[in-house]
């Protein structure tokens, strides 16, 4: 990824939860460092002795989140044997259980992305690097059972995921992850000629 990251001293760690907690509440740009400092339990200072700046904060807040998706993901296509269509909605049973667990509010990637459309911020590389992640994981989900749509079925269920993933923050409708998980099953039916999608 090529961010820069530091390392997780005890205080670090608790300014890192409170600002995360605070960042995905009220947004980035609305929360300031007196709030994360006192929310923390820490001096101002000792907060810029460990971050250097809020942007740094705010690199580790993504970034950890990120670690965490990517941690979460694995997880569960762990659990399913690898070549069948159900791997790929595995990732969006994953999705459904994350965000209700952890994102009420919708994705923070997206969310942060509103507020950090600047490609030289160096959040932004966290950002586009977690969708960039998804596509290919995707790619390499339908290249396990169909390779030569790999490609074109990933950008596919990219858009499917990441919609879901927007309209379950806007709260349009109800399941919106579930819903695009039935859909991604129909784009993917014909497409493994092992198993019917579960």
């Amino acid at each position: 990824m090529g961010t820069r990251r530091i390392t997780m001293t005890p205080g670090a760690r608790r300014v890192l939860t409170a600002a995360s907690r605070l960042f995905y509440a009220h947004g980035i740009h609305a929360v300031g460092v007196d709030l994360i400092a006192s929310e923390a339990g820490v001096t101002k200072k000792t907060l810029y002795d460990r971050f250097g700046s809020k942007e740094q904060i705010v690199v580790e807040y993504l970034a950890d989140r990120d670690e965490r998706w990517r941690a979460f993901v694995a997880e569960r296509l762990a659990q399913v044997e690898p070549g069948s269509v159900d791997r790929v909605l595995a990732v969006f049973d994953a999705s459904r259980a994350w965000m209700t667990e952890s994102s009420p509010k919708g994705c923070s990637m997206v969310n942060a992305h509103a507020e950090i459309s600047d490609p030289s911020h160096p959040a932004h590389a966290i950002i586009t690097g977690q969708k960039e992640w998804m596509l290919a994981l995707f790619a390499d989900l339908v290249r396990e059972f169909a390779p030569a749509r790999a490609d074109g079925s990933a950008r596919t269920l990219t858009l499917l995921h990441e919609g879901a993933m927007v309209a379950h923050g806007l709260r349009v409708f109800p399941d919106p992850i579930g819903h695009a998980r039935a859909l991604a099953a129909e784009l993917l039916a014909d497409a493994d000629g092992s198993r019917a999608p579960g």
